[in-house]
């Protein structure tokens, strides 16, 4: 029982689905992205209940800490009762200020450039 009880923290995080592959949790590690204790955590690093870590991911900051070991990837419903999301609020508010001014590129509509029917009225306006 005691050699179930290890996870290899790469493995938890990919379960937990922060991260969509395992290996991208583990290059995740290896880059400095997942931190326990303020230093870098290593993929290998054993995870133990009630660890805190701090996980950056493309949309977030992560601050969770571990209420249970997964060591299966299951659905999004059951994989959020392994953890505790503890980020601040100022980093949530952050990202709600990001969402509410992202810009996706595409022109708002009625503004710019007149479609065929306008066109062909300023056209026929112009000639008048």
């Amino acid at each position: 029982m005691a050699e179930k009880e290890k996870l290899r923290l790469d493995k938890y995080l990919w379960s937990i689905r922060l991260y969509k592959t395992r290996t991208a949790a583990a290059a995740a590690c290896d880059t400095g992205k997942v931190k326990f204790n303020g230093s870098a955590a290593k993929a290998a690093k054993a995870v133990g209940i009630d660890d805190e870590y701090e996980v950056k991911t493309e949309a977030k900051r992560w601050l969770i800490k571990v209420t249970g070991l997964l060591h299966n990837r299951v659905a999004y419903s059951e994989a959020i009762k392994y953890y505790t999301d503890i980020t601040p609020a100022e980093e949530l508010q952050r990202i709600q200020y990001q969402a509410a001014s992202f810009h996706t590129g595409k022109r708002p509509s009625k503004i710019g450039r007149p479609t065929k029917k306008e066109r062909r009225e300023l056209d026929d306006y112009l000639n008048d």
